[in-house]
């Protein structure tokens, strides 16, 4: 009787285990997916077949159980030990030789010389090389050295996973006691990856240029390409003399990044913590044009992680580098393209494929501006009532403008450009408020979206609220003084004040009932990033980046259309569209030749992300190289176009033809831009859609497909 008991017991037992063997049978027949080298098969079928018997046997125990589980698991750990696919880190190595570092991956190595910290790089056999360091790499203290006046030098193997890379630590540096920098180069697949960091103490960092730059040849075929605003292609051996250096996000650098051809084989630099970079690329008459990046202190120190980026390829163009740079963007989540901002702001539908009109009201040059008249002196004063500007745009409507994006200047107690940032209430002189609000109405009435001109960050001395400490200040005290446009002297208003001063302007635009349905702020998107100093409110270059967002958002927040000058990289996720988007050209922006060959690396990124509108000239313009026809730039980049009272009919009918294309493409990007021929005179952009849009500069002809 027992007997019979104890096997009904252990068949109970086994049929409580039965569920749980179950699951561990299927885990078994999944090892099976895991494979192994050839060699190895044989051992695994054994092993598999050794826990196929532990499982038929059962278990009648928790003992039992866990006796055929950790038997699985000691399987499961063999397969997984000598899978034949298994985690790894990025393929390459570290070396250190008697003369140089080296970092060695499948698609390019990298070496860097201990004599004079010189760099080359192998990039599928094309191989380009970087010039040495030397004085001036490092400007700290008033004083000028290099990296290699450290006196401790050492680098190491660092390899997150996904690189093959190396750690410099340099210290000792006798011109800077207690300062030290961390260097660190990655390389990733084709791309090398260049961290910049430092251990400091004072706050008397000037400047740091490294990497340094890449040794260029005086060849029609080495192309630099540079984001010079709108962007410029510069062959090697270029008859035209060209230099800048500048914080991006300027005129200089419209965008962080440049690149350099030689044939097809190209490198691509790309800025990644922009804030404080910037780059200095000086070509001489015959060329060649050395560029390099520039980092720049950050209240006097490095601060922060400083990192560049540098992109080998091949097969390059003009055309990938944009493109290439447009994914960086995207990956960074600060592509905003016009579709987004079209459903967060719905007056921007009253704006894409429109006209723009540029109106000013009240012009007041003090005596104190350097643009004072001083010959015909009435020309110090020029005014243009409200009521004479709404007949002007009731003319527009009569010519065939049946809809447009009214820009206004002059509105302000003093006119424009001066006063800033107490500029209300509106002039008396121009028909104040009440002349204001029935301007504003014409807008309305006339299906014309109004817009105003406005200004903070010209910090005039003659502002009612002018105060020292509300003023930018410089690490030594000093502050930017100026006395050129109409209001005269002038300094730099503290961008952490910039915001509350919109919030008030605008306040008081509502409480008078002017229907205000956009708002350009003037500069911010065109001057540096600045910082100031003052220990009450000191500001960084990326804390003013948020202050000059924060005003654009809060009057977003309105509903309004929000503009600025011209399209600096970091603003474009916040901007509508600007008022020039243009190219460089030499003796001055208002009028010139060309500066290098124009192409539009801007609109290869952005075109689909802010609008850009276009002068509508015959020759040449504020931006466009005066051989040119500025709307025949303003067709070929689908850009909205300009419009003023007294166009004529021919004038009203291009205009027309331009908005209707700038309404079809403006939400799409545009994919490719040719020159179709050596001489650079014929051009054609694709976009997204299919559309193509093909010009001839000299014939002043132009053909789209299909047509609009």
């Amino acid at each position: 009787m027992i007997s019979i008991l104890l096997m009904l017991s252990q068949f109970a037992a086994a049929e409580e285990y039965a569920p749980r063997i179950d699951t561990l049978r299927f885990h078994v027949e999944r090892l099976g997916a895991i494979t192994v080298p050839d060699a190895l098969n044989a051992e695994k079928a054994s092993k598999l077949a050794e826990l196929g018997s532990l499982l038929d046997k059962g278990a009648s125990n928790e003992d039992e159980f866990k006796a055929i589980y950790l038997a699985i698991d000691g399987v499961r750990m063999w397969l997984w030990a000598n899978a034949a696919e298994r985690p790894s880190t990025a393929q390459g190595s570290f070396s250190e030789l008697d003369d140089r570092w080296r970092l060695e991956t499948p698609e390019l190595s990298f070496s860097l010389a201990k004599s004079d910290f010189a760099m080359e790089v192998n990039a599928g056999g094309h191989v380009w090389q970087f010039e040495p360091c030397g004085k001036g790499d490092i400007q700290k203290g008033g004083k000028d050295f290099s990296f290699l006046d450290a006196a401790q030098r050492k680098a190491e193997a660092f390899a997150p996973g996904y690189a093959v890379g190396m750690l410099i630590a340099l210290a000792e540096f006798p011109d800077a006691p207690g300062f030290e920098l961390r260097l660190c180069v990655n390389a990733i697949g084709s791309e090398l990856v260049f961290e910049l960091a430092a251990v400091e103490q004072e706050r008397d960092l000037a400047m740091i240029r490294w990497p340094k730059a890449i040794v260029p040849k005086q060849e029609a075929g080495f192309v630099s390409v540079i984001p010079r605003m709108q962007g410029m292609l510069l062959p090697g051996n270029w008859p035209q003399a060209i230099s800048a250096g500048d914080l991006c996000n300027s005129r200089s650098l419209y965008m962080p990044w440049w690149g350099q051809l030689d044939g097809t084989a190209g490198v691509m630099t790309i800025l990644e913590t922009s804030d404080d970079a910037g780059g200095e690329y000086n070509h001489p008459e015959g060329g060649p044009t050395r560029i390099a990046p520039r980092w720049y202190p950050s209240l006097g120190q490095v601060r922060y992680l400083r990192t560049i980026r540098y992109v080998f390829d091949n097969d390059s163009s003009y055309v990938k580098m944009a493109k290439r740079y447009r994914r960086f963007v995207k990956e960074r989540g600060e592509f905003v393209s016009l579709a987004e901002k079209r459903a967060r702001t719905r007056g921007l539908d009253e704006v894409i494929g429109k006209p723009v009109v540029h109106q000013g009201a009240l012009y007041h040059f003090v005596q104190e501006a350097a643009l004072f008249h001083k010959d015909r002196i009435e020309n110090n004063h020029s005014l243009q009532t409200f009521d004479q500007l709404a007949a002007g745009l009731r003319q527009l409507k009569a010519a065939g403008i049946d809809d447009a994006y009214v820009h206004l200047d002059g509105w302000g107690f003093y006119g424009y450009d001066n006063g800033h940032p107490d500029v209300l209430p509106v002039g008396q002189e121009q028909g104040g408020w009440d002349g204001l609000r029935a301007y504003a109405d014409t807008c309305e009435e006339l299906g014309y979206l109004f817009a105003t001109h406005d200004q903070y960050r010209d910090f005039y001395l003659n502002a009612v609220s002018f105060d020292d400490r509300l003023a930018a200040v410089r690490l030594d005290g000093s502050r930017e003084e100026t006395s050129t446009w109409c209001g005269g002297p002038q300094t730099i208003l503290n961008p952490r004040f910039a915001p509350g001063y919109v919030r008030r302007n605008h306040d008081l635009f509502a409480a008078h009932g002017i229907k205000v349905r956009g708002a350009y702020l003037d500069v911010f998107a065109v001057v540096p990033l600045e910082e100031s100093t003052l220990p009450a409110h000191p500001v960084t270059r990326s804390d003013c980046a948020r202050y000059r967002r924060e005003c654009f958002d809060l009057l977003r927040a309105r509903g309004y259309v929000v503009s600025s000058e011209e399209p600096a990289d970091y603003l474009v996720r916040s901007l509508d569209l600007v008022h020039h988007g243009p190219y460089a050209t030499f003796p001055g922006i208002g009028g010139g030749d060309a500066t290098g060959i124009p192409v539009p690396l801007f609109n290869l990124v952005y075109h689909d992300a802010i609008l850009l509108p276009w002068e509508m000239g015959d020759n040449g313009g504020w931006g466009v190289p005066k051989a040119d026809a500025g709307w025949l730039h303003c067709l070929l980049n689908a850009g909205l176009p300009y419009v003023g009272p007294g166009a004529s009919p021919e004038q009203v009918a291009l205009v027309n033809k331009a908005a209707a294309l700038a309404q079809r493409l403006g939400l799409e990007e545009m994919v490719s831009h040719d020159l179709l021929d050596g001489t650079t005179r014929k051009q054609r952009t694709t976009y997204a859609d299919g559309t193509t849009v093909t010009v001839d500069f000299d014939a002043r002809t132009y053909v789209i497909e299909p047509e609009v």
